[in-house]
């Protein structure tokens, strides 16, 4: 196995867009298009969003990013292609972006997913993340629009 390594990227390439279209095509069978709370591909390279890349090798087999607000940061568009899960790449991630939230002094990670995804939602509570209220853009939608909506934070401290 390939050694993982995560890279970040600053516009939009041909790895972001394939990635992100497999992300969006997984999620389509499972929710309703009003139920999709994903960044655009642009969205991804705003100044307040770091966005990056997983490879395992030459191949890019996933991404993630976190988006900086006011007292937290948002972690959007993680997706690992399904041929690379069970290696370690999720995992990797998940960690480098809870690294890159902590080196920006920000002490609090909050992310939305998805009832129908059950490897995330154990993959995000043995990182530590624990369920809590809607937040930021996600308390103005329409309760139909968050129905399959799960929400969860975690509490930055030191790196053990």
């Amino acid at each position: 196995m390939s050694p993982i390594l995560i890279e970040q990227v600053h516009s939009i390439t041909d790895d972001v867009r394939a990635l992100i279209f497999e992300l969006d095509s997984e999620l389509a069978v499972a929710y309703p298009p009003e139920q999709m709370h994903g960044l655009t591909l642009r969205s991804l390279f705003e100044p307040h969003v770091q966005f990056f890349i997983v490879r395992q090798g030459d191949a890019a087999v996933g991404c993630g990013g976190v988006a900086f607000f006011e007292g937290f940061a948002e972690v959007k568009r993680m997706y690992v292609r399904e041929a690379a899960r069970g290696e370690g790449a999720a995992q990797a991630l998940l960690a480098h972006l809870e690294d890159v939230t902590r080196a920006a002094g920000v002490p609090l990670m909050r992310l939305e997913t998805g009832v129908r995804q059950p490897a995330a939602l154990r993959l995000y509570e043995r990182f530590g993340f624990r369920p809590c209220a809607a937040f930021g853009p996600y308390l103005s939608m329409a309760p139909s629009a968050i129905k399959n909506s799960l929400f969860y934070e975690k509490h930055l401290g030191a790196k053990e």
